[in-house]
């Protein structure tokens, strides 16, 4: 019974007008509404974090065009799942809307055959996704489907669900009488992480827990309530990759503490420590290189250490170097050079003879080595000579940054 149905479930939006956030796509002559003003729902891939409303556009989609909406969960269902639902639609009078739930769990046999059934309108797609889709579903599905990226709610508009879900007598908490203060209001807001879901399980559960005669839900009760809300990061789905990414600039970018946060995200989180010391080391050659020769063998060292030493006592290490990267002087030119060198290196041109290997027996007849100056017979170790196939000789692919000891 929707009685004992968690809020988060009760207090699902049953319109549009009760549906917060993602003006981006729901607004006054946003994509969305003018499709829906019209009649029209094309197939689609809407994909975002969990506790966006994902499975709720779905439904208010469905209902807007006056369709027949069939949910499958990807996690339960298979192949005869979905061919049950293509052959009622053909069977039916009624548009149908076939949403599938965590649609990237489906293998790419079990994806392509819903793509006859799309192409000729026997059913309205609508898949939801809480990763990249370009990632985890195949291109054929992709270029029959509209994409519709749901962001993490915003702070306001969860409290504005948790301020609802306070007020709603019929679906809510209103009939309790227990009133939460502010301070507790906005802890559950941000430990929300712009869930929805988490925000308001965190509230009913906060009220639950009030004694008998409290009518007052504080800060220690929500914080009671909550007892340690999991870290938003999964390291198979898209955080994995965004996470990185936003790491990665922030050591590019020269800030030591956004660095550290994202490090600290990406470990709280269950991250591999390997993946993030393999990163370092790539990055210590590509943004500092030879602005700071030392960054290197700091970037190796750490993740040396994270096999040595093992987790947890290796998050220092990897703080470690990730401090000394991000304060380092930085310098792309050996990323730079590399890239210049290997366009001409693509070229088919043979070696000179002089530098050819002249070791072997024969290898003088063939004219191999012949001609080739010897630098440490000359001062200072060095000699004027040709060290390329001659049409790129005084070609210059290395160029100093100018920064740190890249001069």
């Amino acid at each position: 019974m929707l009685a004992d149905a968690p809020l988060a479930t009760r207090m699902r939006p049953r319109s549009f007008d009760e549906f917060v956030g993602h003006r981006h796509i729901l607004g006054p002559g946003k994509p969305l509404t003018k499709l829906i003003e019209g009649g029209h729902l094309p197939s689609m891939i809407i994909w975002g974090p969990p506790g966006t409303g994902k499975t709720t556009l779905a439904y208010l989609l469905a209902r807007a065009v006056h369709a027949d909406l069939q949910q499958l969960s990807a996690v339960t269902s298979g192949v005869s799942d979905a061919r049950r639902v293509m052959e009622h639609a053909k069977t039916t009078l009624f548009r149908t809307v076939l949403f599938v739930d965590e649609v990237h769990r489906w293998n790419k046999a079990q994806q392509e055959i819903l793509l006859p059934a799309i192409e000729d309108g026997t059913i309205t797609l609508i898949g939801a996704t809480t990763e990249n889709p370009y990632h985890a579903l195949v291109s054929p599905l992709l270029s029959r489907s509209l994409m519709i990226r749901l962001e993490p709610l915003e702070p306001e508009e969860i409290r504005k669900l948790l301020e609802r879900a306070l007020s709603d007598a019929e679906r809510g908490l209103g009939g309790l009488g227990v009133t939460v203060a502010d301070r507790a209001l906005d802890y559950l807001v941000g430990v929300s992480g712009g869930d929805a879901r988490v925000a308001l399980t965190g509230l009913e559960a906060a009220v639950l827990l009030a004694e008998e005669g409290e009518t007052v839900v504080d800060l220690d009760r929500a914080r009671d309530a909550v007892q340690g809300t999991a870290v938003v990061y999964d390291r198979a789905g898209d955080a994995h990759y965004d996470v990185i990414s936003a790491f990665i600039k922030s050591v590019r970018g020269s800030d030591p503490d956004a660095a550290l946060f994202w490090l600290a995200r990406m470990l709280e989180g269950g991250e591999d420590p390997r993946f993030i010391a393999r990163r370092l080391v790539i990055l210590a050659s590509e943004d500092v290189g030879l602005a700071d020769p030392e960054a290197l063998p700091v970037a190796v060292a750490a993740a040396q250490a994270v096999e040595l030493v093992g987790m947890p006592e290796a998050r220092l290490n990897l703080a470690h170097a990730t401090l000394y990267l991000a304060k380092a002087p930085k310098s792309n030119s050996v990323l730079t050079a590399l890239g210049r060198a290997a366009a001409d290196a693509r070229s088919a041109d043979p070696v000179p003879l002089h530098l050819r290997d002249a070791h072997y027996g024969g290898a003088r007849a063939l004219g191999h080595g012949e001609g080739y100056e010897y630098p440490h017979d000359f001062p200072e170790h060095r000699v004027e000579q040709a060290y390329r196939p001659q049409r790129f000789e005084g070609k210059r692919y290395y160029e100093p940054s100018g920064q740190g000891e890249d001069v």
